[in-house]
């Protein structure tokens, strides 16, 4: 039995629906900047009106809506919350299902090491999130580009670089707290209660910048689409920080899960 392969395969439904999902997102935008573009208003002026909370919740920022690349920016923070979302929830549910669905007991009585198993696990998790983010990497090239008369895949490529280093962190999140949590049915929430405090941190820090400092707390502020787009490169700091989150979790992953008990 390739655990590999099996994983793929149950996961192949869910990966074309939110494939699908991002790109009819990024579609829709899209069509919306069209439609505000043509109408002659000017977004700048209309958003610059709006409260600075309700810029922050908006994820607005300094970015110049006038233009493509800069509207794609605005819709860059909810294509991140959606490719956290399925990476967390992924990463929580490849590793606890065994348990939660009773299919452990067909899974270990076959003669592959748990060392393999998780190996098996994690590597086909990697590869769905890494579809998920090249259809979100062609899809954005070829609408957004489509709206611009100057090349944007640099810019492209960068966001889906920092947006990659995030699935990996909140998908090694939520393997690592489903290796831990002792009730397989709690994990995926509790991933997703993690990831929706650190988004919410985010907000915090734009909308109060007094709790700046705090940005380390949170990796949704580690790969800024207004930073990224303004410096076009990685902040060193984050690049480490984000190695060692990832290589902890990963061997959070690892220990725990070969020493869990199987309710079976």
């Amino acid at each position: 039995m390739n655990v590999f392969i099996r994983e793929m395969k149950s996961n192949r439904k869910s990966l074309i629906i939110w494939c699908i999902g991002i790109f009819l997102l990024i579609a829709s935008s899209m069509g919306k900047y069209a439609g505000l573009s043509a109408s002659g208003q000017s977004m700048n002026e209309l958003l610059a009106q709006m409260p600075k909370s309700f810029q922050a919740i908006m994820g607005i920022g300094t970015f110049d809506l006038s233009t493509p690349i800069g509207y794609y920016g605005v819709l860059f923070a909810y294509l991140v919350v959606m490719a956290t979302i399925h990476a967390t929830m992924l990463g929580a549910n490849i590793i606890s299902k065994e348990e939660r669905e009773k299919t452990a007991e067909f899974l270990f009585a076959k003669p592959v090491s748990r060392n393999r198993i998780i190996t098996s696990k994690l590597l086909a998790s990697f590869v769905n999130i890494l579809i998920f983010n090249f259809v979100t990497l062609i899809s954005s090239n070829f609408l957004v580009q489509n709206y611009s008369s100057q090349a944007i895949i640099g810019d492209i490529t960068i966001l889906m670089g920092g947006m990659f280093i995030l699935q990996l962190m909140f998908l090694f999140i939520g393997t690592a707290i489903a290796a831990i949590s002792k009730n397989p049915k709690t994990a995926p929430s509790l991933s997703t209660g993690t990831l929706l405090i650190t988004f919410m941190l985010s907000v915090a820090i734009d909308m109060n910048s007094r709790i700046e400092k705090l940005k380390y707390l949170t990796p949704f502020k580690y790969y800024d689409a207004k930073i990224l787009l303004f410096d076009r490169n990685f902040d060193a700091v984050y690049l480490i920080q984000s190695a060692v989150i990832i290589s902890v979790l990963f061997r959070i992953t690892y220990v725990f899960y070969k020493k869990r008990d199987l309710y079976i």
